[in-house]
């Protein structure tokens, strides 16, 4: 099976090659602001569009006399810069189309998601990374990977520097997971429930984001207060950037390591299709709903059952989980969010909200997918 993958290392780069880098990802953001502003400009003036590659032939054009500083830098870095903004005006009018919602293609700003993306000669030894124009970067991990390399994305986080291998590889088919199935219903007071078998558990969520948010919200102020283009200014965000960075990677660290362990031990995982993009627009759990990663979850869960040999089934949006009795079926007409348990008015089962709902979304595999999954023991 031919399968796509991403392996990413920290970079630990000298002085002269981090200032490469440095101007690496400079020229990608100055090649991406100046086909924006071209673009833009066409358009008004002439009614006219352009695409990545007329705009690279331009842009190289202009190199010798307007910004022979670009010779520094290996040509991909703005060229993938283009490809990457023709892309979104293409996610852009496809949205328009769909009636899908996705933003025009903003400006980038320096020291905000600084990245740029390589092609060609890569090469990866024990501890090092050889990229084009770079030379050989020191990793700061053993570099082991299989399969041909794509693309290297380069992109700074704080004060460090990641590199991102693209990689194609060919893996054997998985031996399909004999595990039992297992529903799971995700929550803001607990990550997950999640019921298999006669097991129910409940996953408690790092939910780093409202541990550090005293803390972000001081060092917020702190920053605010500095004076625009000071060296205290630029500390107070290299601070506020790491903390940032600390946020994610423990909500990472946790979402990763679930996601394997079940994709792993459980043969069917049934989840629910929320629209978390709809939910984000409640302000009130915003923040709560985008600390624990609803979505993440889902996408690693998608591909890493496809690579380990389980399925991964998706429960119909409309399905009343909730609010459905699961030992005699009985569908409740109103389910607060504050009603955490509740008791059946017709069997008399009393139920916890979200184990009831994991146990219900078995039973909708059972229902909807038997002929699929005909070992209803295993359920």
């Amino acid at each position: 099976m031919l399968i796509n993958s991403a392996y990413r290392y920290e970079l630990d780069p000298n002085s002269h090659q981090s200032i490469l880098l440095a101007k690496h990802a400079g020229a990608a953001r100055f090649a991406y602001n100046w086909g924006l502003s071209r673009r833009i400009a066409l358009w008004e003036q002439e009614k006219k569009r352009i695409n990545a590659i007329e705009q690279h032939k331009e842009l190289n054009a202009l190199k010798g006399v307007d910004f022979p500083w670009m010779y520094e830098v290996s040509k991909c870095s703005p060229q993938e810069a283009l490809r990457d903004l023709e892309r979104a005006f293409q996610n852009f009018f496809r949205g328009l189309k769909t009636g899908r919602k996705i933003g025009f293609p903003k400006f980038k700003k320096k020291g905000r998601h600084d990245s740029f993306r390589l092609t060609g000669a890569i090469h990866v030894f024990e501890r090092h990374i050889q990229l084009p124009r770079l030379g050989k970067i020191r990793a700061k991990e053993t570099t082991a990977l299989q399969g041909r390399i794509l693309s290297a994305t380069v992109s700074r986080k704080a004060d460090r520097w990641f590199v991102s291998l693209a990689v194609e590889m060919e893996i054997c088919d998985p031996v399909p997971v004999k595990g039992p199935a297992a529903g799971i219903d995700v929550g803001l007071n607990h990550f997950a429930a999640i019921v298999s078998g006669s097991e129910s558990v409940k996953i408690e969520a790092p939910k780093p984001l409202n541990r550090y948010l005293k803390l972000l919200r001081r060092r917020q102020r702190r920053h605010s207060r500095k004076q625009k283009g000071s060296r205290n200014r630029k500390k107070s965000a290299l601070q506020l950037a790491r903390l940032h960075r600390r946020v994610r990677n423990i909500r990472q660290d946790f979402l990763h390591k679930l996601t394997t362990e079940l994709a792993k031990t459980k043969s069917v995982i049934v989840v629910e299709d929320l629209n978390v993009s709809g939910m984000v627009r409640n302000t009130r759990l915003a923040r709560y709903i985008a600390d624990v990663g609803w979505g993440e979850f889902r996408r690693q869960l998608e591909y890493k059952t496809k690579w380990y040999g389980s399925r991964m089934v998706v429960a119909s949006r409309f399905y009343p989980s909730s609010k459905t009795c699961s030992a005699c079926g009985t569908v409740q007409e109103e389910m607060p969010l504050s009603i955490r348990e509740w008791t059946c008015p017709v069997c008399g089962t009393h139920h916890d909200r979200d184990i009831n709902a994991a146990k219900n979304l078995l039973h909708w595999l059972v229902k909807c997918h038997y002929r699929e999954f005909p070992g209803k023991s295993r359920l």
